[in-house]
């Protein structure tokens, strides 16, 4: 099994599976990576973006403020662990006023496509849409048109052209605490104009019983595209949410070749059981060093901190054919 497509991050943050460990991700020794208060004005640091970039990391974060409003940050860290996010929300330059009239914004992820970044967001236009962005150096955002009509969510691109078009992940939803959630892909021709909507998996059972979303831009390795997604459960005491794998075909994307019985990972430790949201692991990123496999995984905690996890793509592989339930 090799990465495809993928681009070497020596200094990628690691540590190396404890011993005893028979689970297929592990987690950071030092979580939560980002605190609720790295800046003034959080209430909570949460289901956020990372990327290399320039030799170091940057990121588009979610920061929900001390008023309670969902806005994104940049940010920058020199070692993937250690964060330094602006004070002020993202003024993203729009040639639409319309378009660009900002409501509120969420759970970002951040790709390169060709010669550039691209973010997209839960972005709040009448109803959660998906927002699309982009920039070369993490501090002019260029918006263009939303993607899709209220209500759409967890909006993920792949990181290349299939079969000439663009493609995004995203699952249609509804204006509240969405009870249900089938993930879809979508293309185009030029990241403005979306359809050829396909279907790609629903709800199947136990942790992802009630609605399953896209999380980190999907891998690309020689037996598939290698998607990490959360899946949630509703339990007597509300949602949980945990990760999950599948993978999909490489040039049909929405076929999905394996997938995951069992999750990846589920709310265990204190502070992803206890916050403003309790019980949630939400993957939002996975930053690849494509020589060895070794995957960083960036995940929001319990609507609050960001927590950091391990794996070697290989192994997710390996394990989500292994477990399938396909």
């Amino acid at each position: 099994m090799s990465v495809l497509n993928g681009q070497p991050v020596p200094n990628l943050p690691w540590e190396d599976k404890p011993a005893g460990c028979w689970d297929p991700i592990w987690r950071y020794s030092g979580n939560p990576v980002i605190p609720r208060n790295l800046i003034p004005c959080s209430n909570s640091i949460f289901n956020s973006a990372v990327v290399p970039f320039g030799g170091q990391f940057a990121g588009v974060f979610r920061v929900d403020n001390k008023a309670r409003s969902m806005q994104l940050h940049s940010g920058h860290s020199a070692d993937g662990i250690h964060w330094t996010l602006t004070p002020d929300r993202i003024q993203f330059q729009c040639d639409d006023p319309e378009v660009g009239r900002w409501e509120y914004g969420y759970d970002p992820r951040v790709v390169w496509i060709e010669d550039r970044f691209w973010v997209t967001w839960c972005n709040g236009c009448h109803g959660p849409s998906i927002g699309v962005a982009w920039t070369t150096d993490f501090e002019t955002y260029h918006q263009i048109e939303n993607s899709y009509l209220p209500f759409n969510r967890n909006g993920v691109l792949f990181p290349r052209r299939i079969g000439g078009s663009y493609v995004m992940l995203n699952r249609p939803s509804d204006n509240g605490h969405t009870p249900f959630g089938d993930i879809w892909l979508s293309h185009s021709p030029d990241l403005v104009h979306w359809g050829r909507h396909r279907f790609v998996m629903r709800p199947c059972g136990g942790w992802q019983s009630t609605k399953v979303g896209a999380g980190p831009i999907p891998i690309e390795t020689d037996e598939g595209w290698l998607l990490i997604y959360h899946g949630v459960l509703t339990s007597c005491n509300g949602f949980v949410y945990s990760a999950g794998t599948a993978l999909l075909d490489l040039e049909q994307p929405w076929k999905v070749i394996a997938r995951g019985g069992p999750y990846i990972a589920s709310p265990q430790t204190h502070y992803e059981c206890v916050g403003d949201v309790p019980n949630v692991w939400f993957p939002c990123a996975a930053v690849c060093d494509a020589p060895t496999g070794r995957l960083a995984i960036y995940y929001g905690a319990a609507d609050t901190v960001v927590g950091l996890a391990f794996a070697q793509v290989d192994e997710l592989v390996a394990w989500t054919k292994a477990n399938s339930v396909v």
